[in-house]
């Protein structure tokens, strides 16, 4: 088996404060903060407030992507850490994550891209650093 080329996190965030996810500037603001921790190179992004509620960004790293769409009448959170190489830690962006939008509950898949199994997935709960 070859090593896998990148690693992609699909995450998913219940039980944070709405305000939080209805906060443009404050989502863009963790999820910048989010790529720096995990070491990745910040090239830029877009954020985009919906109306009513809810919000929707991508930054886009050296490495990849962070993505996020919120929910915050539903205290939900879809993120999206997709990075390549050797050199980022993801893990270190979802627990930045965790943290600043201060869910009560998190579920996590993770893949391991580009090395031809494509039975490289795993669901963790408790994904560590």
């Amino acid at each position: 088996m070859s090593h896998a080329l990148s690693k992609h996190l699909l995450v998913d965030l219940h039980g944070c404060p709405a305000d939080l996810l209805n906060d443009v500037a404050a989502l863009e603001a963790v999820m910048v903060e989010a790529a720096q921790r995990a070491g990745a190179t910040v090239i830029n992004s877009m954020f985009h407030h919906f109306s009513p509620f809810g919000v929707s960004g991508v930054v886009v790293i050296q490495e990849s992507h962070l993505t996020i769409h919120t929910w915050p009448e539903q205290g939900f959170a879809a993120v999206d850490l997709f990075t390549c190489g050797t050199q980022t830690r993801p893990k270190r962006a979802l627990t930045h994550l965790k943290r600043a939008l201060q869910c009560t509950q998190i579920e996590v898949r993770q893949f391991m891209r580009g090395q031809g199994d494509s039975s490289a997935a795993e669901t963790d709960h408790n994904i560590r650093e």
